[in-house]
């Protein structure tokens, strides 16, 4: 079975879809004759081999509302000769590459509905429903993304529900030396975040609760609203209590460091958070949000942390609190955490799934 990935990037490029391709790729290179296809982050384009995935890099002509348009996907498309092409949307330039000179059976990853794209969105719409209707299979990671899209709930009875994976191994140990090293460095009553420094991800929320809570907060991340937050740690006079870091080494052992991870975005473009998978992985309480999107299904309210109303740092105050105030609480919550990535969202179980995708669609006739 030949197979293609289309994404936009893949890591080093910090994203969660970035890092569900990783996931999926490196689960699937043994089983099937597999290439990622994503953009480079400059105009030439790189062949590599990393943990051996067969990944092509193709030169980035430029770049629309965060969405690359690249040179070449055609033509390696035409080369790699696919049975599928699985196509990671949102994507809107590759998505119309395939449509303009098809290859192989259509499987679509949703990984959500573009919320901001007010140009481009209402431009691309029309694509992504012929993309959807030509489609031989639609996977979505949680039922939420389904019934709460209004696109992809048109198109429910061709889509499965794979949940996306981790490596367990990797976020349920990490070396004890560094550890300890962030929580005396860092500590004590160490709260965690992680993520690109966006809009959605609610971070200004995070920044203005910690004024309520007795503790510490590492943001880890890159991005476009680095300088805004930074100036508002200032102007919350919180320097001394909230660090904004770069990209780090050793995630893991931030997440074994923290007392608390919370994820406090602030709209439907968070559509399910894999870091949350990584924090309840190393046993650490999740407090996430109440957004209409699959964020909620992962980490459940009272049972592996808190969830609360997005954009209220009130609300997201409390729970930190009330998590940091009970050592009982966090060890309970986050056993059950662990154990909840154990039983359902290891990344064997996503490529067993998207297998057996793959499988009921070369079954179908043309």
């Amino acid at each position: 079975m030949r197979v293609v990935h289309i994404g936009k990037f893949y890591p080093p490029v910090l994203g969660g879809i970035e890092t569900h391709l990783r996931n999926l790729a490196v689960g699937l290179k043994d089983r099937v004759d597999l290439t990622v296809l994503v953009a480079s982050s400059g105009r030439e384009t790189v062949r590599e081999r990393p943990e051996g995935v067969d990944l092509v890099r193709l030169g980035q002509m430029l770049q629309v509302a965060s969405a690359p348009l690249v040179r070449g996907i055609r033509r390696e498309l035409q080369m790699a000769r696919p049975d599928i092409v699985h196509l990671h949307h949102p994507n809107p330039f590759a998505t119309l590459a395939w449509l303009t000179r098809p290859v192989g059976k259509l499987v679509i990853s949703y990984h959500g509905d573009t919320v901001r794209q007010k140009l481009l969105g209402p431009l691309f719409l029309p694509v992504l429903h012929r993309a959807l209707g030509r489609a031989s299979a639609v996977i979505a990671a949680t039922r939420n993304h389904v019934e709460m899209s209004p696109i992809l709930s048109q198109y429910a009875e061709r889509c499965h529900i794979v949940p996306y994976g981790i490596d367990l191994e990797t976020f349920s140990s990490a070396g004890q030396t560094d550890v300890e090293a962030i929580r005396n460095k860092y500590g004590p009553r160490l709260v965690l975040a992680l993520g690109r420094l966006v809009y959605y991800k609610g971070f200004e929320f995070l920044v203005r609760a910690m004024r309520e809570v007795e503790g510490k907060l590492v943001i880890i991340g890159e991005g476009p609203l680095q300088s805004e937050l930074e100036q508002l740690v200032r102007e919350t006079g919180q320097q001394e209590k909230i660090t904004i870091l770069g990209a780090v080494d050793d995630i893991p052992a931030w997440y074994h460091a923290a007392d608390v991870f919370v994820l406090p975005s602030i709209a439907k473009s968070e559509a399910f958070g894999i870091v949350q998978l990584e924090a309840m992985a190393a046993r650490t309480p999740v407090i996430n949000t109440s957004l209409p999107s699959g964020v909620p299904l992962v980490s459940l309210d009272g049972e592996t942390g808190h969830t609360v109303p997005p954009s209220d740092p009130d609300a997201l105050a409390a729970a930190i609190s009330r998590l940091l105030d009970d050592e009982p609480s966090r060890r309970e919550f986050g056993e059950a955490g662990y154990e909840r990535v154990r039983k359902g969202f290891t990344t064997g179980a996503m490529v067993e799934r998207t297998l057996e995708v793959y499988g009921k669609v070369l079954s179908r006739p043309p």
